[in-house]
């Protein structure tokens, strides 16, 4: 299929919105990443892996309030409390993939986050997320609420009071 472009569109923002729409029609069990940089003095964006979309009735919801989807299901062990875990992971403020709300995420580090689960290192709603069924190999959408985030108080003024929180997260691996 080809389709022309209209004409108050230039080609070089004719490429991005195709590109653009290639990638939404494709369906990858990846995370997400998403980068947006300068060439040529223009923005542009490349798109390595898009998770599904999910309906809201995709998603699992706890009694706290947490919401989850599993993009990918692990095959690998459940983390216990008191293990170590590492989590590679992107976080946003508006919705997921949204690149203005984007606030964190470990592959821009390239290093995942290794922490003891259930012992209050992280946020409770990261405990909460990988303790419940979530296995090793696995990546899973997660909504979290203010009240097991941040809260009232945010964070380093990167997070505003009372925010939802969205996380795409890879449990890749546990330590004994």
């Amino acid at each position: 299929l080809q389709v022309t472009p209209p004409m108050s569109c230039s080609t070089r923002r004719w490429s991005l919105l195709s590109a653009l729409a290639t990638a939404q029609a494709l369906s990858y069990a990846q995370p997400n990443v998403m980068t947006r940089r300068s060439v040529g003095g223009a923005a542009a964006m490349s798109v390595v892996g898009i998770a599904p979309v999910a309906s809201a009735t995709d998603y699992t919801t706890t009694s706290s309030g947490l919401k989850y989807y599993d993009v990918k299901e692990g095959t690998g062990a459940e983390a216990v409390p008191g293990q170590t875990v590492k989590v590679h992971y992107t976080g946003w403020l508006n919705d997921f993939d949204d690149l203005d709300g984007k606030f964190d995420s470990s592959y821009d580090r390239r290093r995942p986050l290794t922490f003891a689960v259930g012992t209050g290192r992280v946020i409770k709603g990261w405990d909460e997320a990988i303790l419940t069924g979530m296995k090793v190999g696995g990546t899973r959408r997660v909504v979290i609420p203010s009240s097991l985030g941040y809260g009232k108080r945010g964070a380093g003024g990167i997070i505003p009071p009372d925010a939802t929180l969205y996380f795409e997260m890879s449990l890749i691996g546990i330590q004994p």
